[in-house]
């Protein structure tokens, strides 16, 4: 079926950049899969409890579907009916989902979308929804599962040479940030291209970095199992229209919930413009740059908007997930296929309005539900960082997966150093006052201290705070496995014995000293 994509930019199809703003919207006429494909009868409970509370006026449903979309919703919508519905038995209902306590506000009458939801997102109380579990086609709202799957994986700051094969199997009409083959790009501004510009060839190349797109496509689904996102089945990476490719409303919010608690997926949806590496001048030697623009209109519009991704695409219609926060509480709204493409915004912008109104007023019908444990983690909570939120500068990874040994060897580094410190604390001959506590580090079996190993974002650079501009400086450990004023034959024993290990498992251990003081008179 051919299609068309709301952000696509003439300039950027021909391989021009686009300047922000310069959008043509290319729109054919679009299909809208069948909501008796996939939406159960309401059952008598459902009937009453929509009409004791207050609802929207809703248009019933488009008529004309694509039979492959249809199919795949029903089949999905099967699955769904199948077991307990994930986040709670009212979301599993068609109808308008709310329960006032008195005082509420009412729901806005003007919302058509086919499925929408609004949810707390903190404490994960769904608040409202219709239709949670319908799935539809999620256009490039999709991208956010892409970016929560992929995102932690690359630094920000490395540089990838883009191939031709690379950018060889976008689809008809596809958005584009406008990457040009054979130059080099950083991984943060491919992000950029992804979530500003909703680019698919900024999603092709990252996904060829992870190994090609089916293996991405295969992540992708296994992170959607994760998070218990059920009614989902992925076929592209990046939301482009495939016969049985469909998510809904929950699972969409699933993923902006999942996506906002990695500070780079916050840091890159809430852009609004970014300047973009062009073409290479062959003349002058030099690269050019063109802005982008994001293309989520509530963006710099709707007070306390954090982002985070909208979409559009034949089947799909219009789609749109968006976080805002008010007052310390932030709420997430998911709306798809409003009867009218440019009301997603409106209908979106309504429905925060009404949950920001509606706080303390209105019993949850439903929750969002939590990731999964993988198989075989322990139910023990996991050990908590060190008071301090830093890591030592002297314990590097070589790369971002080390094996047993590599961390067998920083955690003996990190032994050997918190061992050197006490002997130096123990040493003194009156107490300093300067002195800092040492954080609290995990233990593995045998009592051993390790370092914890950040849980994504491997690029983000943790460093030993300096001392302050005045006052004395601080004695014994400079931090957990940093440097000492150990000295003599011990010190220098210890920094052989922990570089000959780090040689041996493949990690990188650097160990710094500070020049030995003289004792105290």
């Amino acid at each position: 079926m051919q299609q068309r994509s709301l952000h696509v930019s003439r300039r950027a199809r021909a391989g021009r950049p686009a300047a922000a703003g310069a959008v043509a919207v290319l729109v054919l006429a679009a299909g809208v899969p069948a909501a008796s494909a996939a939406s159960p009868a309401p059952s008598p409970a459902a009937s009453s409890a929509r009409s004791a509370a207050p609802s929207p006026a809703l248009s019933p449903a488009p008529s004309s579907a694509p039979a492959a979309a249809g199919t795949a919703a029903g089949t999905a919508g099967t699955a769904q009916d199948a077991a307990a519905v994930v986040g709670g038995e009212r979301l599993g209902r068609p109808a308008v989902q709310v329960a006032p306590r008195t005082g509420a506000p009412e729901l806005p009458a003007t919302l058509t979308g086919r499925s929408w939801l609004i949810a707390d997102a903190a404490t994960g109380e769904v608040l409202a929804a219709r239709n949670a579990h319908l799935p539809l086609p999620p256009a490039s709202t999709l991208k956010m599962l892409f970016a929560d799957t992929v995102l932690p994986k690359f630094d920000r700051a490395l540089e990838h040479r883009v191939t031709p094969a690379e950018l060889a199997a976008l689809g008809a009409g596809s958005s584009l940030v406008g990457i040009k083959e054979n130059l080099p790009y950083r991984v943060e501004d491919l992000w950029r291209g992804v979530f500003l510009a909703s680019g698919n060839d900024a999603v092709h190349v990252l996904s060829h970095m992870n190994g090609g797109l089916a293996n991405t496509v295969t992540q992708m689904q296994e992170r959607a199992t994760a998070l218990q996102a059920r009614d989902t089945r992925v076929v592209s990476p990046e939301g482009y229209d495939q016969d049985g490719q469909v998510s809904s409303a929950y699972d969409l919010t699933l993923f902006a919930r999942a996506g906002l608690r990695n500070p780079d997926f916050r840091g890159y949806c809430a852009t609004r413009t970014a300047r973009f590496p062009g073409a290479l001048d062959k003349a002058t030697g030099q690269r050019s740059a063109f802005d982008i623009a994001n293309t989520d209109r509530l963006l710099g519009k709707y007070p306390g908007l954090i982002g985070v991704k909208n979409g559009y695409t034949t089947n799909a219609g219009a789609t749109f997930t968006g976080a805002a926060e008010r007052d310390g509480r932030t709420l997430l709204v998911t709306v798809m296929h409003p009867e009218q493409q440019s009301k997603v915004y409106d209908e979106a912008a309504a429905l925060l309005d009404w949950g920001f109104a509606a706080a303390g007023k209105v019993e949850p019908v439903g929750r969002l539900v939590e990731e999964e444990a993988a198989p075989g983690a322990s139910a023990a909570p996991a050990a908590e960082a060190p008071a301090s939120g830093i890591l030592p500068h002297a314990i590097q990874q070589a790369d971002h997966t080390l094996g047993p040994a590599g961390w067998t060897a920083l955690a003996f580094g990190a032994a050997l150093a918190l061992w050197a410190a006490a002997g130096r604390l123990r040493t003194r001959r009156r107490p300093h006052s300067a002195a800092a506590a040492l954080p609290v580090l995990p233990v593995l079996p045998g009592g051993v201290p390790v370092p914890p190993r950040p849980d994504y974002a491997p690029h983000v650079a943790y460093s030993v705070p300096s001392r302050p501009a005045s006052g004395p400086a601080p004695r014994g450990a400079t931090a957990a496995g940093g440097a000492t004023a150990v000295g003599g034959g011990t010190r220098r024993r210890l920094t052989r014995r922990a570089r000959s290990l780090a040689r041996a498992t493949g990690a990188r251990v650097t160990a710094t000293t500070i020049p030995r003081r003289g004792r105290r008179p």
